[in-house]
């Protein structure tokens, strides 16, 4: 399988795992939080094969996201690209970068819902799935924007 269809097939698992149903019983906040993480770790492993995929011509010796999107990473156009787009506020990396970090702490990345009826809900919190699926769906617009750069060289 080449990178690219790698890359495709790991963005496509990570939004079908958001589609599945997390059911209404006792274990419905649990599923919901392993969807969460396991699409997390999907769309991660599809950052990682789009970074082969993109620098396949440097021949680099690792494609870890870290070191790759890191400021002192090597200096290639695509990443240099990527890296503008992670230091941009509300964009797809940097919500994903943010994400990874926490889904790697000991805390991880899912959060239980409250279900605290007395709890005031706060208007600007965002449904982490939801969240999940545009940053997919963005990430999957700058990536079809980068291979057709990427073919231009």
């Amino acid at each position: 399988m080449s990178s690219r269809s790698r890359t495709n097939q790991l963005l496509y698992q990570a939004e079908l795992l958001m589609s599945m149903p997390v059911g209404e019983d006792e274990h419905a906040p649990a599923r919901q939080m392993a969807l969460e993480e396991s699409a997390l770790a999907l769309f991660e492993l599809a950052l990682v094969s789009l970074l082969r995929e993109v620098t396949e011509h440097a021949r680099l010796e690792s494609h870890a996201w870290r070191e790759l999107l890191a400021n002192d990473g090597p200096q290639l156009a695509e990443l240099q690209r990527l890296r503008d787009v992670m230091h941009e506020p509300e964009s797809w990396l940097g919500w994903l970068v943010s994400k990874l970090e926490q889904l790697h702490s000991s805390e991880g990345a899912a959060r239980r819902v409250s279900a605290n009826p007395a709890m005031i809900a706060v208007g600007s919190q965002a449904d982490p799935a939801a969240q999940l699926l545009a940053c997919l769906e963005a990430a999957k617009l700058e990536i079809a924007a980068l291979r057709e750069t990427s073919l231009e060289w």
